[in-house]
C-alpha cells in the first residue's frame, strides 16, 4: 500500500478508533499547542510509527512544527534497515542517531534492565529533541500501556501511581513529555498494522532476547484475563487514578513530604 493511500485510512476506515481518540487526548489535555516545536520520536515499532503519521495530521489543524527523531540504541544492522525503510515507505523525513542503551541496559541490570532501557532512552530523545529546538518530546504510548503502568506500580512498586499524558521535564528546561496516543486501545493500533499491510520492528529488549516474559506481560496477561471476565475491568483501572479519594488512602507524598491520614485526626 502506497503512503498517501495508508494515511487516508486514518481518515475512513480508522478515523473511529485511531483518529479520533487521538484528537480527544490532544484537545483534552492540551498536548500540542500553535507555535509547538515536537520531537516525535520513532522506535520503530507499530505505535510510535501511527503516532508519526497522526501527528502530521495535526498539522492541517494545529499551527506546529514536527521532528521525527529515531534513537538507535544498538540494533542490528537488519533492525536498522528496516526501521529506515519502514519511514521511506510512510514518507517520514526520519532523523537517526545512535546510543548504546542496549549494551549498558544489558550489562548494568541484566535481570531487569527495562528501568534503566526506558531511563537512558527518554534522556538521550530529551537531549536530542532539546538540541533541535524543540520544547517537546512525544512518545507511542497508549491506553494499554497506561493501564498496565497502573497496576505494574501497585503489584510491583507498592504505589499508585499513573502514565501521565503529560509531563514537565525536571532536567531539560522548558520541555515537557506527550503521549498522544493515550486514548488509543494497542488492539486498534495492530488491526490498522494488518489492514496496511506494514510490518514493524519487533522488540529488541535484553529481556525479551534471555527468551523470559517482562514484567509488563505478566501484566498484559492479568488485564486480559480479568477483561474477559468483564469487559469493564480495563477502563476502571484507569479511572482508579482519575478519582482517588484522599480522604480514603493511607498516605501519601508530594512537594512537602509524606503525609499520613493520621494528620487530620
Amino acid at each position: 500500500m502506497r503512503a498517501q493511500d495508508i494515511r487516508r485510512t486514518l481518515q475512513r476506515e480508522f478515523v473511529r478508533t485511531l483518529r479520533r481518540p487521538f484528537m480527544d487526548a490532544v484537545q483534552e489535555y492540551g498536548l500540542v499547542q500553535a507555535g509547538d516545536r515536537v520531537a516525535v520520536c520513532i522506535s520503530g515499532g507499530k505505535d510510535s510509527m501511527l503516532l508519526a503519521l497522526l501527528m502530521q495530521d495535526l498539522q492541517r489543524t494545529v499551527d506546529c512544527t514536527l521532528v521525527f527523531l529515531a534513537m538507535d540504541p544498538g540494533y542490528t544492522p537488519a533492525g536498522r534497515a528496516q526501521l529506515e525503510d519502514n519511514a521511506r515507505q510512510l514518507g517520514l523525513p526520519l532523523e537517526v542517531f545512535g546510543t548504546d542503551v542496549l549494551r549498558v541496559a544489558a550489562n548494568h541490570a541484566a535481570e531487569h534492565p527495562c528501568f534503566l532501557c526506558a531511563k537512558m532512552r527518554r534522556g538521550h530523545l530529551y537531549a536530542a529533541a532539546q538540541a533541535r529546538g524543540c520544547n517537546k518530546i512525544a512518545l507511542g504510548h497508549h491506553y494499554d500501556d497506561a493501564i498496565e503502568t497502573v497496576l505494574m506500580g501497585l503489584l510491583y512498586g507498592g504505589q499508585v501511581q499513573a502514565m501521565l499524558p503529560r509531563v514537565r521535564a525536571k532536567n531539560y528546561e522548558n520541555m515537557e513529555l506527550i503521549r498522544p496516543l493515550y486514548f488509543v486501545r494497542e488492539r486498534e493500533v495492530q488491526a490498522w498494522a494488518d489492514f496496511c499491510g506494514l510490518t514493524f520492528l519487533p522488540c529488541d529488549c535484553p529481556a525479551k532476547a534471555r527468551g523470559g516474559d517482562t514484567k509488563r506481560a505478566e501484566i498484559k496477561a492479568l488485564i486480559a484475563a480479568l477483561a474477559a471476565e468483564n469487559p469493564q475491568v480495563e477502563a476502571n483501572i484507569l479511572n482508579a487514578v482519575k478519582n482517588v479519594d484522599t480522604a480514603k488512602i493511607l498516605g501519601w507524598r508530594d512537594g512537602n513530604g509524606r503525609h499520613s491520614f493520621l494528620d487530620r485526626l
